[in-house]
């Protein structure tokens, strides 16, 4: 007999998984003690999981998930060789969809790259900033920055430049972050640059202390001076996408939260697993009585919100606050991490869609 830890471990299914297949009646445990409600496996339901593991990475739907396990031992199998050419038949069409529909969105995009300008500038930017305030922005939105060689352009942090103030930001598709620092010595046209990581993080190591700094963007040249130091490089060659259209959410209800107590029960309370890429997931809901709690495996309803747990760590982290906000908006809508003393400096984390 296997425990159900066990059989996540040699089947490739998540312990989340394998509770939900036994909830839906897929894949039920040989026997599960009466006391201790723990599942355990026989022997040969090894190879039922894995089996299930495959289909569940292929996309195929539940309902015929069922019919394929209920008909694979059987003598007749016309019946599970259909349902896997059906559902590779409905693969194929629609990949061969998805290739028309890129084909015209990167035709409509080469049309509209004719028509851009770059917003960068050709003369030379030159900015006075607090120091501290510098590096509390950098410190908030770092941990959002892409890392994905496929995606070069979030590679980086974002400066932007307007109305004397410089917005700072990062994004890594699954999650964004947005600080901001008011800034002196530009009333010009909006600037924009995006700054690679590894100079990015350069600029950080030189703010360390309260003196003030010194920014210089010069086309795609970008310099950094405090005290008597300086680093400098070259800006990234890609647009940063228009994360302005991003941010702008439907008002959500507002729950504050003690950050050092959420942390807690974030870190020991439980996780849901989901398909691969996903990460653990910490599935949230607002009491009634206007707390958040971090629900279990058998919660369900309308009103949970779902995000990556290691990702929201990192947001209360560079919240940089005993007290945060968390703002919640349709169980589709970006999960918002705010300071309540700060309405410019947030983070958003895209939520996880939940089998169900």
């Amino acid at each position: 007999m296997r425990s159900i830890g066990e059989m996540a471990r040699d089947s490739g299914l998540g312990v989340s998984a394998l509770r939900f297949y036994d909830r839906a009646g897929v894949l039920v445990p040989d026997r599960v003690d009466p006391v201790s409600g723990y599942r355990w496996y026989a022997p040969g339901q090894l190879d039922e999981a894995r089996l299930l593991a495959r289909l569940r990475r292929a996309g195929m739907p539940l309902a015929d998930i069922r019919l394929v396990l209920a008909g694979w031992a059987g003598a007749d199998t016309d019946l599970v060789r259909q349902l896997l050419q059906a559902h590779l038949r409905r693969l194929q069409q629609g990949l061969t969809d998805a290739r028309d529909e890129f084909s015209a969105l990167l035709a409509l995009l080469d049309q509209r790259e004719n028509l851009m300008t770059s917003p960068r500038t050709d003369t030379t930017v030159r900015l006075t900033l607090p120091g501290p305030r510098l590096a509390a922005a950098l410190d908030a939105v770092r941990f959002a920055a892409g890392t994905d060689p496929e995606l070069p352009m979030l590679g980086g942090i974002h400066l932007d430049l307007d109305d004397g103030r410089l917005r700072v930001v990062a994004t890594d598709r699954y999650r964004m972050a947005v600080a901001h620092v008011p800034a002196d010595g530009h009333d010009g046209p909006r600037v924009r640059g995006t700054v690679p990581l590894p100079l990015a993080d350069a600029m950080r190591a030189l703010l360390d202390g309260d003196h003030g700094a010194r920014l210089a963007l010069d086309g795609d040249r970008v310099t950094l001076e405090a005290g008597d130091r300086q680093t400098a490089g070259q800006c990234l060659g890609h647009d940063f996408p228009d994360y302005r259209r991003l941010v702008r959410l439907p008002a959500g209800r507002r729950v504050p939260v003690d950050v050092p107590a959420f942390r807690k029960a974030v870190r020991g309370g439980p996780v849901r697993e989901q398909d691969a890429g996903a990460g653990d997931l910490s599935v949230l809901r607002v009491s009634d009585d206007g707390s958040v709690a971090v629900t279990g495996d058998g919660a369900t309803g309308q009103d949970l919100v779902a995000v990556n747990r290691a990702f929201l760590l990192e947001a209360l982290a560079a919240g940089a606050r005993d007290r945060l906000l968390l703002e919640f908006g349709a169980p589709t809508a970006p999960l918002a991490v705010r300071r309540p003393d700060d309405e410019h400096t947030f983070s958003l984390l895209m939520p996880v869609r939940l089998e169900s």
